[in-house]
C-alpha cells in the first residue's frame, strides 16, 4: 500500500476487514509506471485508475472498471524511493510492532519503519533476504 490510497467503498458494498494472515494487497514500485501500466493493461487485461500523488500519478489496477482494485503501480520516488523494483506483497498482521519484533527475534530485518495513513505497514526482509511487508488496518 504505498502513500496513495482509493475512495473507501460505500458501506452496502464494503468489503469485510482484512484478516490476519492473508495477503492485503500488492503493488509494483518502478521507475516507469506509465509503461508497466501499458504493460498490465494489455498483458492482464486490467484498467487503470490514477491516484494523484504529490505532483504526480500512481495507478490502482482493476479488472474491470466496475470492480475494487487489484493492485497497484506506483512510483520509486519519494516515501518509495528505496522500495526495491519488483512485486510486493502485504501479509495482514493484527499486531505490526509486535510482527516487526518476531521478524527480527526470527533472523530477518525490519527494512524501514512503520508508515501510511489507511492502517499502518513495514517493509521487512526474511533470513534469506525476499522482502515483502506487514500490514496492520
Amino acid at each position: 500500500m504505498s502513500e496513495a490510497s482509493t475512495p473507501p467503498p460505500s458501506p452496502e458494498t464494503s468489503p469485510p476487514p482484512p484478516q490476519p494472515g492473508t495477503v492485503g494487497w500488492i503493488d509494483l514500485t518502478t521507475g516507469n509506471t506509465e509503461a508497466v501500466r501499458d504493460f498490465y493493461q494489455k498483458v492482464v487485461g486490467w484498467q487503470a485508475s490514477g491516484v494523484p500523488m504529490d505532483g504526480y500519478e500512481d495507478w490502482c489496477m482493476l479488472p474491470s472498471a466496475d470492480s475494487p482494485p487489484t493492485a497497484g503501480i506506483c512510483h520509486r520516488q519519494g516515501s518509495n524511493a528505496e522500495v526495491p523494483t519488483g512485486w510486493m506483497v502485504y501479509f495482514v498482521v493484527a499486531d505490526l510492532e509486535q510482527s516487526m519484533a518476531d521478524v527480527v527475534a526470527s533472523g530477518g530485518k525490519v527494512v524501514g519503519p512503520p508508515r501510511g495513513d489507511d492502517g499502518k505497514f513495514a517493509l521487512i526482509a526474511d533470513p534469506e533476504g525476499a522482502t515483502c511487508a506487514l500490514y496492520q488496518a
